[in-house]
């Protein structure tokens, strides 16, 4: 196996007890910095894109709250950021897998859907959850030009190609930022292939003072409790 410090040196931020982040299930959340996207509306402004604001919590520390809190949890979902991103993925997952024997349920913009194929390929990850923002044609609008309409079609259509092959491993939501019309939301909602639905999220509007709160709740990110 390879080194693969650079990787866990994006964890910044631990949520200890979720009861939101994986619906149906008790988890703790490990929050990964960096990201493709620059989402003018994003919660976690700093984690995505200054994660060098934000203490790293240690490998070890996180390996030692998994060996005891794992009896507690149904399992440790992966958020950013842009967990895909983040370098030598795969073998932390499956080190988190190793230490705690929980499942893993990944958070994703789904704009690099071969790290997803591959995780999901290797048994890394149980639950995948993949962001849609919208019409393709919104998407550099609503990512800060990360991407164009085009790369988001091809990339999200990738996605949809390997949920339909692994329907009990995916679901897809979307926040309805102020720049998304009703029928904005429709359309999206008709990219998912047949028997997927898209659970739309409310929007809550960041708060700078706190930017690098999670995607579901608009919380702060966690620290390491001991």
């Amino acid at each position: 196996m390879s080194n693969n410090s650079a990787g866990w040196d994006h964890v910044r931020g631990l949520e200890p007890l979720s009861l939101c982040d994986w619906p149906g299930k008790t988890s703790c959340v490990l929050f990964l910095g960096g990201c493709n996207l620059y989402c003018p509306t994003c919660h976690n402004f700093d984690l995505a894109w200054h994660m060098e604001k934000l203490p790293v919590i240690s490998r070890n520390n996180i390996k030692i709250f998994l060996r005891d809190r794992a009896k507690w949890l149904d399992g440790v979902t992966i958020t950013g950021g842009e967990p895909t991103t983040v370098p030598n993925l795969g073998e932390i997952l499956l080190e988190i897998n190793n230490v705690s024997n929980l499942p893993i349920k990944l958070d994703s913009n789904g704009m690099l859907p071969e790290i997803l194929e591959d995780i999901l390929e290797q048994g890394l990850v149980e639950k995948f959850a993949i962001d849609v923002k919208g019409p393709y044609e919104k998407y550099p609008a609503l990512t800060g030009q990360g991407v164009t309409a085009e790369f988001a079609q091809k990339s999200l259509e990738r996605v949809f190609e390997i949920a339909k092959a692994n329907p009990d491993a995916f679901y897809f939501r979307l926040t309805k930022v102020p720049l998304l019309s009703n029928k904005d939301v429709e359309t999206a909602r008709g990219y998912l292939p047949d028997g997927f639905d898209l659970i739309i999220q409310t929007y809550i509007p960041p708060r700078r003072e706190h930017a690098h709160a999670d995607n579901e709740a608009g919380r702060p990110v966690g620290d390491l409790v001991d």
